[in-house]
């Protein structure tokens, strides 16, 4: 469970924007999203394959 202290003189709208980042950076959506169906470990390997050769071409293309 996220505790979020609100500060003093810190406006609901901030400590909710605190709350919705600090929720997204734990994953719990990415998670419960990958659970809905089962995907082969062989589909995974292959899909962080193309991936990396994407983000490999883009890192070349900078230079």
């Amino acid at each position: 469970m996220l505790v979020i202290s609100v500060k003093e003189g810190e406006s609901i709208d901030r400590a909710l924007k605190r709350y919705k980042r600090k929720y997204d950076r734990t994953g719990v959506m990415k998670q419960v999203r990958a659970r809905k169906q089962f995907i082969k470990p062989s589909v995974n390997r292959r899909k962080e394959i193309i991936k990396a050769a994407y983000i490999q071409q883009k890192r070349q293309d900078e230079e």
